[in-house]
């Protein structure tokens, strides 16, 4: 059985009480430009900023999608507030094995949004549709160890802290290390984490 006849068309856009996650389109450049160009969200990132250019670029493909089909297709969301244009991050599922049914799941928000608790209403948004509409068996989160707020939205989220990569990733201040959190759909549905 693929991993496409083991789910249903995922619902757009998803809705939460305070969010609106949908698919990218080329006129959300300037949004995503304003966080993806600095610093400190390339930071635990490993890459450098992203220039104006990359960011179109990036957009384009979003826009485009990818089937949810074979390793390495993703779903990229931008996070909206609901009714308020704009928007003010963005939620990646990464199909990490088709045969596995495992993904990961990563988040990146505009610095201006934080500590209004968009990210983990956002990332459980999605880790719910990972489970009910994609038929994940596994979802998993691999964050660079210095990025604490990061590893409070997993722990919000219910996820388990199942490793501590030693210097496994090297950008231009050094080697860093990596954790990993995950969680299981009957994990999930246990806690009654669906929204």
């Amino acid at each position: 059985m693929t991993a496409r006849s083991q789910h249903r068309p995922v619902p757009m856009p998803v809705t939460t009480e305070r969010l609106v996650l949908r698919l990218f389109t080329p006129d959300d450049l300037d949004d995503v430009y304003a966080y993806q160009s600095l610093d400190e969200v390339a930071r635990y990132l490993l890459r450098p900023p992203l220039t104006r250019d990359e960011c179109a670029r990036s957009l384009a493909q979003r826009a485009a999608g990818t089937e949810w089909t074979e390793d390495g297709d993703a779903l990229v969301l931008a996070v909206c507030r609901a009714g308020t244009p704009g928007v003010v991050g963005e939620l990646v599922l990464k199909l990490a094995s088709a045969r596995g049914r495992q993904a990961e799941i990563g988040w990146i928000f505009n610095p201006s949004y934080a500590g209004h608790g968009y990210a983990t209403e956002a990332a459980r948004a999605t880790a719910s549709l990972a489970f009910t509409h994609l038929n994940v068996h596994r979802l998993f989160a691999r964050l660079d160890a210095r990025n604490t707020a990061s590893a409070r939205i997993c722990e919000r989220l219910g996820m388990r802290h199942e490793a501590h990569l030693i210097e496994n990733d090297l950008d231009d201040e050094g080697w860093s290390d990596e954790y990993v959190y995950a969680t299981l759909a009957r994990e999930w549905k246990e806690r009654g984490s669906t929204t």
